[in-house]
């Protein structure tokens, strides 16, 4: 199956996070599909804190792509599960998921 996960990058107490494709079987620190984006807890602008690439994340989520619950966290806060969530829903009939 293939995640969307948190990859941890950076120095001790420091830590940055690449948002990636991954096939869940593998080792975390084995490579990754793709790169979809960075996420910086450190950072104090909100909007410097989270960047995704909505296109790219769409497409994998489109495509079957499961998102782990930290990485769905960051989905909903920018607005990306939204946005997927409607899609599905003017496609197919009704999905029985609550949008945030």
């Amino acid at each position: 199956m293939v995640k969307l996960k948190l990859k941890r990058m950076g120095t001790k107490h420091k830590p940055t996070f690449r948002i990636v494709v991954m096939n869940s079987t593998k080792a975390p620190n084995s490579d990754y599909i793709d790169l979809i984006g960075f996420y910086y807890p450190q950072e104090s602008d909100e909007e410097k804190k989270v960047r995704i690439d909505e296109e790219k994340t769409l497409y994998w989520l489109n495509n079957g792509a499961q998102p782990t619950e930290k990485t769905l966290v960051l989905l909903k806060k920018k607005k990306i599960w939204k946005k997927f969530i409607e899609s599905k829903n003017i496609k197919g009939g009704m999905v029985n998921e609550t949008v945030n």
